[in-house]
């Protein structure tokens, strides 16, 4: 049986899965400076004799073909590669060694699973027909992001994928669990950077400045008001500031402050509008008050869109998998995602693997100094893959 033979693999290999994670974690590269990362990959993959092409500097696409009847069905498979920089703090083995950067996000174990899987399909070659593309992308962490860049240079041409998927832990479910969920999923996410200038001077006499501290502390709180106020109840929005710097002192207005947040929802059409908003309201409120106001929104990623039909039978897939009652709904997540790029241009769906275990104290979540994994999770991270690839190209 196609299904046990899945499993089979994926538990052969396990071991082989866990040394290949722990050489990545220990060895994390920030996005789109991931070289040695892609040598790695390129290497497994070389070992393989699977064929492979460079992308994005730093990124490969690799094919797979079955040796079944002729078919022109392709399916494509994403892992991004890239960490981030963070200082890691878990005391094990296999921690970064580089300070300052760390695989924070599981970007590891994405890599792992798609390699993992690469192995168990060429074994599998006679099971299946079509061609499969598996994409390991970089720069996911950072705008304008990988996924964009691989797009730009034909990752989803020649062939074309009629579906693709992407995996991505997630902490909060216990290993062996397996989330989705359909439509609208992840937010868009889109940079703010804010200068207000005033003009500066001694703080007992306010009179004779134009105070820029005080501007930018009536703008965040008016500029709420784009979500309050403008904002359909129905569609989640957020608008955040989370870096103010006001070069002054206790005494001393300083001539200016810069402000950077974001801003993310769940509506493409809302998501420029608000922009639109954002940017006037902005100069309105500081040249009302004296000041002078200089804004930049950089466009990040757009807002992740699992295809209801693709979303509906892979879960059917992954329940013949796991076990239907090791399948969960997923709440909409206002975190964003490159994996967006994608499914703006072909059915997507991006679903959660669950990497926790409470029992054993992997409970940190993503983008955390401690964060951590179970690795038995890599083997039903890779058994999954495998299968839902069979079954996608099946049906």
């Amino acid at each position: 049986m196609l299904k046990e033979k899945v499993r089979a693999l994926a538990h052969e290999l396990l071991p082989q899965a866990i040394e290949t994670r722990r050489h990545l974690h220990a060895n994390p590269e920030l996005s789109f400076m991931e070289f040695n990362t892609a040598a790695f990959i390129a290497g497994k993959l070389d070992a393989m004799g699977i064929p492979y092409q460079r992308m994005a500097n730093t990124g490969l696409v690799a094919m797979i073909e079955g040796t079944q009847a002729p078919s022109d069905r392709v399916l494509a498979l994403r892992a991004d590669i890239d960490a981030l920089p963070i200082h890691e703090k878990n005391e094990v083995p296999y921690a970064s060694k580089f300070p300052g950067v760390m695989h924070a996000c599981g970007h590891d174990v994405h890599t792992t699973s798609l390699l993992t899987t690469a192995a168990i399909l060429l074994r599998l070659r006679d099971s299946f027909a079509g061609k499969l593309k598996l994409i390991f992308q970089p720069g996911e962490e950072t705008v304008p992001g990988g996924a964009s860049m691989m797009i730009k240079e034909g990752v989803l041409e020649n062939p074309r994928p009629y579906n693709i998927l992407g995996q991505h832990v997630m902490p909060e479910l216990e290993t062996g669990k397996i989330g989705f969920r359909a439509g609208r999923y992840m937010a868009s996410a889109d940079e703010i950077y804010i200068t207000v200038t005033g003009k500066g001077g001694h703080g007992a006499m306010p009179h004779t400045t134009v105070d820029p501290v005080l501007i930018t502390s009536h703008l965040i709180t008016g500029l709420q008001q784009v979500v309050s106020r403008h904002a359909n109840p129905t569609t989640p929005s957020v608008l955040t500031f989370g870096r103010v710097i006001a070069d002054g002192a206790h005494n001393v207005i300083p001539d200016k402050v810069t402000i950077d947040g974001t801003f993310r929802t769940m509506d493409e059409e809302w998501r420029f509008e608000a922009h639109r908003r954002i940017k006037k309201m902005a100069v309105s409120i500081v040249e009302s008050m004296g000041g002078q106001c200089e804004i930049f929104i950089k466009v990040g990623y757009p807002v992740l869109y699992n295809n209801e039909r693709l979303t509906a039978q892979t879960r059917t897939h992954t329940e013949e998998f796991v076990g239907k009652e090791n399948v969960t709904d997923l709440d909409i997540w206002m975190a964003a995602e490159d994996f967006a790029a994608y499914s703006q241009i072909t059915d997507a769906c991006f679903y959660r693997l669950g990497v926790g275990n409470k029992a054993r104290g992997i409970t940190s979540g993503l983008h955390t100094a401690t964060f951590n994994v179970d690795e038995s999770s890599l083997e039903t991270g890779a058994g999954l893959m495998t299968w839902l690839a069979l079954q996608n190209l099946a049906s």
